[in-house]
């Protein structure tokens, strides 16, 4: 583990610390039962602000080989709600740029094959990169050629001198995990064609700051983007920033159109100017934010306590890597939920780290009938709660963390 120094953009070393989470646990560390007696990884997590170029990002870099090694648990392909908007992207991007099957997509930390297996119903060729054994091993199953790998300059580069330039490079929820932010992007330029767009999604900083969504914050999202800072990154790399659509999944998102050739849209104009209007370019608008973090954390143990000193049952729903640090931050553990429970069969039987609470099948909500269930991946509350309809019919209820914590 390294802490840097200076942005992990700009280069320049104007940061300053606005959110102190503590020293935790690798959010998707998840623990086998032979762990439990060992001693676990916990690192700093502290957040910054650059104030020459508007980047917010952590202050420390986990090896990425760490957080996304062989024993990586995340696979996409379990939210349906996050296979609906895949679909629905890959349809509208399919009409708006006129792919056929002399077309050809690449996508970046591709996981499971989530996206790629839509354009490639379609029948136009696709290439997924992806750094995560267990997902690349499921992605090649259903016929979808990945390369086990993490994304580089010097392998796009590779790519490109064989000829594997794309129409189309998507990037969703990438940008944010990479040490490297600036060859990460130099690998697109390389890999575009000449009139190709690069089709990258990340969580808004925006609506993280103004949502206190702070468990979105944890060791594998290095840094942390308004419009003003993915601007200043395309130009550094040769890119041009030329669309932006606001998205509402995972508690509010950017889908930004990159492309070598310089066509700037007015929805990004007009994002740059109010981002500047409202303060997201200077210090000041992130330093209220760590009083408010404290809050929801405070909360959130303060009603789980008053539940328990009732007498009322309390379980968690979804291992998700916010879920680790909701857990952590709150200081939440066995005393308070009897487990957490997850439709990813991969996570099943394992613990939550930290607090080291067992992720048990979906089923035992219905076999115990809780009286509270605790949404810890809360992007995902209305898929969960649709889900666990039954539940809610036997009188069960519902806890959301974020924005603060509230009885759904």
């Amino acid at each position: 583990m390294a802490a840097i120094s200076n942005c992990r953009v700009c280069g320049e070393s104007n940061l300053s610390v606005f959110l102190e989470l503590g020293t935790l646990p690798h959010s998707d560390g998840l623990l086998r039962e032979e762990d439990l007696g060992k001693p676990e990884p916990k690192y700093p997590l502290d957040v910054v602000f650059c104030e020459s170029c508007s980047l917010v990002q952590i202050l420390h870099t986990v090896p990425p080989a760490e957080l996304f090694g062989d024993d990586y648990p995340y696979f996409s392909s379990f939210s349906d709600a996050l296979l609906a908007h895949s679909r629905k992207n890959v349809n509208e991007i399919i009409a708006s740029r006129g792919l056929s099957e002399d077309s050809f997509v690449i996508e970046l930390a591709s996981n499971d094959g989530y996206l790629l297996q839509y354009y490639q119903e379609k029948g136009i060729p696709v290439q997924g990169i992806d750094p995560a054994k267990g997902p690349v091993e499921a992605a090649r199953e259903k016929g979808i050629p990945t390369i086990h790998d993490f994304f580089s300059l010097e392998l796009a580069k590779k790519l490109a001198g064989e000829g594997m330039q794309a129409d189309v490079i998507h990037g969703n929820n990438v940008l944010a995990h990479v040490p490297d932010t600036n060859g990460f992007v130099a690998g697109i330029a390389a890999l575009l064609k000449e009139e190709g767009t690069a089709v990258i999604e990340a969580p808004y900083v925006k609506d993280l700051i103004e949502h206190c969504e702070f468990d979105t914050i944890y060791h594998e999202h290095l840094c942390y983007f308004s419009v003003t800072a993915v601007d200043e990154l395309c130009r550094r790399n040769g890119l041009s920033l030329n669309h932006v659509v606001h998205l509402d999944i995972h508690g509010g998102s950017m889908r930004m159109f990159i492309g070598r050739q310089k066509k700037v849209s007015d929805a990004v104009k007009n994002i740059l100017a109010e981002e500047k209007a409202q303060g997201l370019t200077s210090l000041s608008y992130y330093q209220d934010f760590s009083a408010r973090v404290a809050a929801v954390g405070a909360g959130l143990r303060a009603m789980l306590s008053e539940l328990k000193n009732r007498g009322k049952t309390v379980v968690g729903y979804g291992a998700a890597a916010k879920g680790a640090i909701m857990l952590n931050y709150a200081q939440v553990g066995t005393e308070t939920l009897e487990f957490v429970a997850d439709k990813n069969v991969h996570k099943q039987g394992r613990y939550m780290p930290g607090y080291h609470v067992p992720i048990v099948d979906p089923a035992r909500i219905l076999e115990l009938q809780p009286d509270y269930v605790l949404i810890l991946p809360w992007n995902f509350k209305e898929e969960i709660m649709s889900q666990q309809s039954e539940y809610r019919k036997r009188g069960g209820k519902f806890i959301v963390p974020i924005p603060f914590p509230h009885i759904a």
